[in-house]
């Protein structure tokens, strides 16, 4: 039998009810997806696949309908949305049941976890990017490295006592810095105030973090703030992918975090990368919160003064290349924007 597909209007809520209810009985979650596809049988979805951006999700075959090409048909048809949207390179979020579904289909699984399966396809690779990394960095294989993520939405004095740390205490370090723009502070500007902020250490690499580091493929709940049963999950796959690839290709051999008193998806985040990354060599450094008057100097802190024009008590958190920069007319304009997001709408 020849299956179509249907594009589901998002803006139907009936619509997204249906698909809600299949997915329930793949205990799958419908949320955060820019495209829909459905296949239907006699008025009922016997098959569906989502994506959001490069991220194909929330795939499901009936059970009765597998084995019939239905999930050719799905992805080829996501596929040739992507294709429209000058996007060539994707990730599909499954269940390690699937990977062999998609393998067929041209993908390769990056990590995998009991629940969760990263896989990726198209015209880039997790490989090809962390040789392209060591090329434009000139990053020595004779060296050892050690390592930050940071967001740094924006770069505080709390960041920088971090980077210090690790500067102090290893012959080399590399912050990658979160590239997705979920941001209050745009990519470019988040990764220029590290830069610097840093100068001062001759030891400190800043690079891009890409779609392998802390990004809505490999870490959702990051940006969601969502303390679910998945969360824990989401931290493994994207522990094992800084361990598996990006700590053996790079010699990293240490990683530096911050404590995290606020908020606990981090909390589980640096909890998981206790438990990972020992796996591959690496050990896990957590630093203690850098406190101003008992406080711990955290970047919402700064975004919720900015809010209330108290640049003064601002200037106080961050380093002055920062300071100097909010006090800019893009910084005035970044902060206008944060404003309005507390207006009612």
């Amino acid at each position: 039998m020849y299956y179509n597909t249907q594009k589901i209007n998002l803006n139907s809520k009936i619509e997204v009810n249906r698909v809600e209810e299949f997915l329930r009985g793949f205990a799958l979650k419908y949320e955060d997806v820019d495209y829909t596809l459905i296949i239907e049988e006699e008025g009922e979805i016997i098959a569906t696949c989502s994506k959001k951006n490069n991220i194909v999700k929330c795939f499901a075959v009936s059970e009765d309908h597998q084995g019939q090409g239905i999930s050719n048909i799905l992805i080829t048809d996501i596929t040739n949305k992507l294709f429209e949207e000058g996007i060539y390179h994707n990730f599909i979020f499954t269940k390690p049941s699937n990977n062999f579904l998609f393998q067929g289909l041209g993908y390769k699984v990056i990590v995998d976890t009991d629940k969760v399966s990263l896989l990726e396809a198209g015209n880039k690779n997790i490989h090809s990017e962390l040789k392209n990394i060591k090329k434009s960095y000139e990053l020595k294989d004779e060296e050892q490295y050690a390592a930050l993520i940071m967001n740094c939405n924006p770069f505080t004095l709390g960041h920088k006592y971090i980077v210090k740390k690790a500067a102090m205490d290893n012959k080399n370090v590399i912050i990658f810095v979160v590239e997705e723009e979920k941001s209050s502070f745009p990519f470019q500007v988040r990764f220029q105030l590290i830069k610097d902020g840093v100068k001062e250490f001759n030891n400190v690499t800043v690079i891009p973090g890409g779609n392998y580091i802390i990004s809505s493929a490999t870490f959702p709940n990051y940006f969601l703030r969502k303390d679910d049963d998945i969360l824990k999950e989401y931290t493994k796959i994207d522990g094992n992918v800084f361990g598996k690839y990006f700590c053996k290709e790079l010699n990293i051999t240490k990683r530096y975090v911050g404590s995290e008193p606020y908020c606990n998806v981090t909390n589980t985040y640096n909890e998981t990368l206790r438990e990972v990354l020992p796996k591959y060599g690496v050990k896990v450094e957590i630093i203690e919160r850098c406190e101003i008057e008992n406080k711990a100097i955290s970047a919402s802190r700064v975004r919720e003064l900015l809010k209330e024009d108290r640049l003064e008590e601002v200037r106080e958190l961050v380093p002055l290349t920062t300071y100097e920069f909010l006090t800019s007319s893009l910084g005035k304009d970044i902060i206008e924007k944060l404003k309005l997001r507390d207006l009612p709408h």
